[in-house]
């Protein structure tokens, strides 16, 4: 009897992948996952050679499993290596949780809620602490969408943690409620800006694209908004 394809869910999520490159050296970076199931996922943004057959770790949030890749091709300069993975017997799927969401209502016109591309650039943003005494810090973000960021700093703020975000968005000066989603002690955190209603992220996702292809500049916080060349 042939056996039922896999469930496969539509997601946009951020993990840390690790394992041994082409060239025999180890690597450790992020990347995305989408199409997600119980036993695999595709991910795009890998920066180094896989092939079938390669083991590979990879996390999200606090969860940790290892993957065999079944293909690997080049997705060009926008997703870069692109890995289809299959999980190791006796391992346990990190992205269960997200399984088990609810589908995204529809929107007008049939679409599912937009999914965001990350962007690989510098952007400034301000990060504070909402818990009682918490800290503050004026960073820059390395890797962006309208959805959320990722933030480098060796010592990265609890999973969970309640954070208020601002940031400049062209002459606008932006406040959002943010969550820490992934937390990689001595690496960074990942951050979903969750006050951001959906014509604001559109918006900045639209800035996002254009910072990325240097149509224009960003200047510092507390400085004014960015500049436009």
């Amino acid at each position: 009897m042939e056996s039922r394809p896999e469930t496969r869910v539509r997601a946009d999520i951020l993990v840390r992948v690790w394992g041994m490159g082409a060239d025999g050296h180890p690597f450790f970076q992020n990347a995305r996952a989408d199409n997600i199931s119980s036993g695999g996922a595709l991910l795009t943004g890998i920066e180094h050679q896989l092939t079938a057959g390669d083991i590979i770790g990879v996390q999200y949030g606090d969860k940790k499993a290892r993957f065999r890749v079944v293909w690997a091709i080049d997705g060009g300069i926008l997703h870069k290596i692109q890995v289809g993975i299959e999980l190791l017997d006796g391992q346990n799927c990190p992205w269960r949780a997200e399984l088990s969401q609810p589908a995204a209502p529809a929107v007008a016109g049939g679409h599912n809620k937009r999914k965001f591309v990350r962007h690989k650039i510098t952007f400034p943003i301000d990060i504070r602490d909402e818990r009682g005494g918490g800290s503050h810090m004026q960073t820059s973000a390395t890797d962006i969408s309208g959805r959320g960021c990722y933030v480098e700093t060796l010592l990265p703020l609890p999973l969970g943690t309640a954070v208020e975000i601002t940031f400049w968005m062209e002459s606008e000066k932006i406040h959002t409620a943010g969550m820490v989603r992934a937390s990689d002690p001595g690496v960074g955190m990942g951050i979903e800006f969750v006050g951001l209603d959906d014509v604001t992220q559109q918006r900045f996702q639209r800035l996002i694209e254009r910072l990325d292809t240097g149509v224009t500049g960003v200047s510092g916080l507390g400085g004014g908004p960015p500049t436009t060349a």
